[in-house]
């Protein structure tokens, strides 16, 4: 009922480090450090260390899972749940990871507009960078691969200029260490977590890896070097503004950009927003490849037809999105499904399908 992809559309273990990675780091990145300083303050670095051992417990769990089924979450749920429970939370799943898609996409060109080019109207870039998607996600899973392979090796570069700050930094502004309650370091973990999802696409791209259990360790790698790079830029952020100007500061590591001083460019924010863009590209075409490919399996329909109904709406839902209040709710919304998703529906799916296994074969 669900074939699995053939040998040539496979992809070796090791790409899930770049899948994994390019996933959770993302439009999100630019400004997080606000958002868990809020709660917890200067001792947020802690909730970034909580949070990112519990996503690699999830990544954990999922492995569990889908060893066993041997298959993608489609396939999972209809063996579980059977065709028609099954097939209803597996429409959950694409459409969560269309919206996925869609918040980034709309947060990037929110960025654009606000930093770049405050006179040009939103739906030119999203036109642009959803053609520019499609056309990527048309030559299917190999070529998306590679898009998040190059997403990571275009965005290293940028960690160099996290050392220019610190010529300005003030040490002191981690102390005191510890300074903040259990309570205020869960709720900064939780907030943390939402900068962590993406990885639940391992759950439709599986098949696609050659010998998909060994690629479990690149998983992990995947989610230590983001927990890296998020300790980095918070380190980087905290030394740089006092508690109060970060609370305030929407988009921290922009306006970090903007004190590099290069002889060559008078406004590197320009070159960072315009190199994140290979970051943020893999997000939207995962994002969308799986959404696609669970149409794909779900329905009687073909992919690419399924990915040019999921590139109009896109289209749509974000021209219709004007101002950041619009945006903020969405975020919201989408990262509370997703934080939902992982920590209780996962853990529960795999009790299920341990259960339900055992059953069968008794």
């Amino acid at each position: 009922m669900f074939p699995l992809p053939k040998e040539d559309k496979k992809v070796s273990p090791y790409f899930v480090f770049y899948l994994v990675h390019a996933m959770q780091i993302g439009v999100g990145i630019l400004g997080f450090e606000r958002i868990i300083v809020q709660s917890a303050g200067y001792s947020a670095w802690i909730a970034i260390l909580t949070s990112g051992a519990s996503i690699i417990g999830l990544v954990w769990v999922s492995y569990r899972i889908l060893n066993k089924g041997n298959n993608d979450i489609v396939a999972i749920h209809a063996e579980i749940m059977g065709k028609w429970i099954g097939g209803f939370f597996s429409f959950l799943f694409l459409l969560y990871f269309f919206a996925f898609a869609l918040v980034v996409l709309r947060s990037y060109v929110e960025v654009l507009q606000v930093w770049v080019f405050p006179e040009v109207s939103e739906w030119i870039f999203i036109l642009i960078i959803i053609l520019l998607a499609y056309s990527y996600v048309t030559g299917g899973f190999r070529v998306v691969t590679g898009v998040s392979y190059l997403g990571v090796l275009y965005g290293l570069p940028l960690l160099l200029v996290k050392f220019y700050p610190l010529q300005y930094a003030d040490y002191g502004n981690l102390l005191p260490i510890l300074d903040a309650s259990p309570g205020d370091l869960f709720k900064a973990s939780k907030d943390m977590t939402l900068n962590f999802l993406g990885f639940e696409t391992l759950f439709m791209f599986y098949p696609f890896i050659k010998d998909g259990p060994k690629s479990e360790k690149w998983a992990y790698f995947g989610v230590l070097f983001s927990i890296f790079i998020y300790l980095l830029t918070a380190f980087v952020t905290f030394v740089y503004f006092n508690q109060e100007q970060l609370k305030s500061t929407i988009w921290a590591t922009l306006t970090l950009w903007k004190i590099v001083d290069l002889i060559i460019v008078e406004r590197f924010e320009y070159i960072g927003i315009s190199v994140w863009f290979f970051a943020i590209l893999p997000n939207i075409c995962i994002g969308l490849w799986c959404a696609s490919r669970g149409m794909n399996r779900l329905f009687p329909v073909s992919q690419r037809s399924a990915l040019r109904v999921f590139c109009l709406l896109l289209f749509f839902i974000s021209v219709l999105l004007t101002n950041r209040q619009q945006i903020d709710l969405l975020q919201k919304a989408v990262s509370q499904i997703g934080l939902y998703s992982i920590y209780f529906y996962l853990p529960c799916l795999m009790v299920l399908q341990y259960i339900i296994m055992k059953v069968k074969k008794a």
